[in-house]
């Protein structure tokens, strides 16, 4: 299964599950020092559109 990421990219993802559980986790994730933030908010829309991406992956396959 191929999903395309924010940035056009082919991400090949061979576990869904593990896939799903990883995004999750990773869009929660921030730098302690606010200097950071700006990557932040670009890593947690990333991560965002990436989960939502293999969530409805995951729906469509259980149709």
């Amino acid at each position: 299964m191929k999903i395309i990421d924010l940035n056009g990219r082919s991400i090949e993802v061979t576990d869904l599950n593990k896939a799903i559980r990883i995004a999750k986790q990773c869009k929660s994730y921030q730098h302690e020092d606010k200097r950071f933030a700006d990557l932040d908010r670009r890593l947690h829309a990333y991560w965002t559109d990436f989960h939502g991406k293999l969530l409805k992956l995951k729906s469509k396959l259980a149709s």
